[in-house]
């Protein structure tokens, strides 16, 4: 599919699904390329005669909503604001925890792809902070839509690439090297619990001191749907609970219901 035909479609199809093109725009091309096998598939000549299909077949909306999909995953990613979370914001979570009496800190990955934010979050809570609340445990509920990504998650196995950027200590320590992958040690896999969600449809029924939304909602979704979810997030949350969002995304403007964290554009605090 050429790059013009291609972006003229995705603005044509991506509001229909309640997604925006300038999220889009740095991986059409993936995108394109997948929805480009699929014509093939069907024996259609382009992505007009496509386009003419959808409107005809209505099942096959949930088909090109799964090609639209965009998964870029790897531990300790945006490490900045990972670093920030362990010594500014899990701290606090966790002496407000204390204070109420808790024991467990719970957390949600949503569009948690293969496991590896909602593991760096056990990573981090285990060498970092637990020491400090030696009452306190951790939790995670990790989502997302896509059952094969949370097989690769629940196997908890993964290459070098996928880990390089953690502390090589943590790596020592943590994962168990089998041939030409890294699994992660039992101890910490039995910390994260992973169901299959769609956060447009529905959400854990948990209330979480931190959930991590990172370059998903707020990147891809149109603003009315981001609106809708970031209300949904923040029922979710605990009083003072933290918000994550990607390093190059922001909140809908216009709404009041968190603020900002001190010292991270990317960490908002429920109001």
């Amino acid at each position: 599919m050429e790059d013009d035909v291609c972006v003229r479609f995705l603005q044509w199809l991506l509001p229909r699904l309640r997604m925006r093109y300038p999220g889009f725009r740095k991986v059409r091309k993936q995108v394109c390329k997948r929805i480009q096998r699929h014509i093939k598939q069907l024996k259609l000549t382009d992505a007009k005669e496509y386009q003419h299909y959808l409107q005809t077949h209505p099942d096959e909306w949930l088909i090109v909503d799964k090609l639209c999909r965009v998964t870029i995953s790897r531990f300790y990613r945006d490490k900045v604001v990972l670093e920030h979370i362990s010594k500014e914001v899990l701290p606090v979570l966790a002496q407000a925890a204390v204070t109420s009496g808790e024991t467990i800190i719970r957390g949600w990955s949503a569009g948690c792809a293969a496991g590896e934010e909602a593991y760096s979050l056990v990573l981090m809570w285990d060498r970092l902070v637990s020491n400090y609340f030696p009452e306190l445990d951790i939790q995670v509920i990790a989502t997302d839509i896509d059952p094969v990504m949370l097989g690769h998650a629940i196997s908890a196995c993964y290459t070098y690439s996928s880990i390089k950027a953690l502390p090589e200590e943590w790596i020592d320590i943590a994962f168990s090297q089998q041939e030409d992958v890294f699994c992660l040690d039992s101890r910490l896999r039995n910390k994260v619990t992973f169901n299959e969600q769609d956060i447009r449809q529905s959400l854990p029924t948990n209330v979480f001191h931190i959930i991590f939304c990172r370059n998903l909602a707020f990147t891809y979704f149109d603003n009315s749907l981001q609106l809708e979810v970031l209300e949904n997030i923040r029922d979710c949350l605990v009083d003072g609970g933290a918000l994550i969002i990607g390093g190059h995304e922001s909140l809908p403007g216009g709404y009041s219901g968190f603020c900002q964290w001190p010292g991270q554009r990317a960490i908002f605090q429920k109001l």
